[in-house]
């Protein structure tokens, strides 16, 4: 019996020592690097292209790198997920040390979808567009090289990231966190005749399915629609005065969601921040003022086909 306990009492040390020296290994390790890939592009800044990533900008870029000291996209300090890490948004000016004024349009392109910088680093939180058309990417490039007061070259430089732990164990083995693949064919333009599709295409462009599903850890990357609790809410989330705030269920249950809401009152929510009873919308949710309405009637569209979950969270 000794003997047993003895083998046994091994094997636990052994585990433990096997697990503490992967900690260790993850947390010194950080966020590990990536190989960046090389694309040929050469975005023509057409009138088209420019007025689109304006407002692409606005929805996909403007709420984590508009820094409201200095009025553009130099990055500031992103508090709205914690259990992340301590986050710092990136300078994405025209500025050549700084910004990114010497990427070429491949460069961006390749970061915009797949979330590796030209260095290899990796960006685990930022936005990745893997379902973005070509055409839209296109129009974010052209917008990031224009004249646009958001984008003139500025040295402001933020503070470094430091990443939690999770962060780290997350991207270093591979779960949610990863890498997206940069598609190997063209992505064309959605289906605006088909509002359903089209409002589809708008929620995954703007993640709205990661703030408002379950947990960001029960997010499922490759097929948004496995994710635990799609569009059922629920999420903890940190306003900017540090509060806790659980997102709202945007699934069509009558009694938990928004299934009594008319397609007039979404909009109203949607691009002003003003929900029926009158009440504004809290940081972080943003107002999408730059959607047009027919943009958020398809969003609204896409919603009616999201299955229902009855998930009441507390506002």
């Amino acid at each position: 019996m000794k003997k047993v306990l003895r083998y046994l009492l091994i094997i636990i040390c052994t585990i433990i020592t096997l697990v503490g020296a992967a900690a260790a290994f993850i947390a010194i390790r950080g966020v590990p690097k990536q190989k960046a890939g090389q694309i040929s592009l050469k975005v023509e800044a057409t009138p088209q292209r420019l007025a689109r990533g304006e407002q692409l900008a606005s929805l996909l870029c403007k709420s984590c790198h508009l820094d409201p000291n200095t009025n553009k996209f130099t990055g500031k300090h992103l508090v709205d997920v914690p259990q992340f890490g301590d986050i710092y948004s990136k300078n994405i000016t025209r500025h050549t040390e700084f910004g990114i004024g010497r990427w070429t349009d491949g460069e961006l392109a390749y970061l915009l979808r797949t979330g590796i910088k030209p260095d290899g680093t990796f960006l685990p939180l930022m936005v990745k567009l893997k379902e973005s058309s070509d055409e839209d990417i296109y129009s974010i490039i052209a917008f990031l090289r224009s004249n646009h007061s958001w984008v003139q070259p500025d040295n402001t430089r933020q503070p470094d990231t430091k990443y939690s732990m999770l962060t780290k164990f997350l991207t270093n083995t591979g779960i949610l966190i990863k890498p997206v693949l940069y598609p190997k064919a063209l992505v064309p333009q959605p289906d605006t005749a088909n509002a359903a599709a089209w409002g589809r295409y708008i929620m995954i462009q703007l993640d709205c399915w990661m703030c408002h599903s379950k947990d960001f850890l029960k997010l499922d990357p490759d097929v948004p629609e496995k994710s635990l609790g799609f569009f059922g809410g629920g999420n903890l989330m940190k306003t900017p005065d540090g509060k806790d705030i659980y997102t709202r269920n945007l699934t069509m249950d009558e009694e938990t969601g928004i299934g009594r809401w008319t397609e007039e009152e979404f909009i109203k929510a949607v691009r002003f921040g003003i929900v029926p009873n009158g009440e504004g919308l809290r940081e972080p949710m943003p107002k999408f003022t730059n959607l047009s309405d027919r943009e958020a009637r398809a969003i609204y569209a896409y919603l009616k086909t999201v299955p229902k979950i009855k998930n009441q969270v507390s506002r």
